[in-house]
């Protein structure tokens, strides 16, 4: 199944109200499984966060893992992890980008969220991913 506009708004609206409950400036991408651009919010946050949103709602939804997982995997791929990184027109493997699955537990998109600290990205973004579940 492939994500509906409908379904990427509804991720939107469910992290920009955590965001907003927890007063973080942040910016939301939500994309599809081929990590086309689905729904995007920027909360007042710097431009330069639109990009690292977008990149790590496309690192989860390449991957089929979170964002911060990658990270993880490539942190002990030793001198590989260059090429790791600057793959698929560059990965951003930080907190913040989270897979949405749909009831099922399919992979139908991702989310995530740039602007706070690692942790207030993840939980952002998790609210986003936890609706459609």
């Amino acid at each position: 199944m492939s994500m509906t506009y409908e379904q990427a708004a509804k991720s939107l609206h469910a992290a920009v109200e955590k965001a907003r409950s927890i007063n973080i400036p942040v910016s939301l991408a939500v994309v599809d499984t081929g990590g086309h651009l689905m729904a995007l919010a920027r909360l007042d946050s710097v431009y330069g966060v639109i990009d690292f949103a977008l990149k790590k709602a496309k690192t989860a939804v390449m991957f089929g893992i979170d964002s911060d997982v990658m990270g993880t995997i490539i942190a002990g791929a030793d001198i590989h992890g260059y090429g790791m990184l600057n793959s698929n027109d560059g990965l951003l493997t930080i907190a913040g980008g989270v897979v949405i699955k749909d009831a099922e537990g399919k992979i139908i998109g991702a989310i995530a969220s740039s602007g706070g600290t690692p942790e207030q990205d993840k939980e952002i973004a998790a609210a986003g991913a936890a609706v459609m579940g």
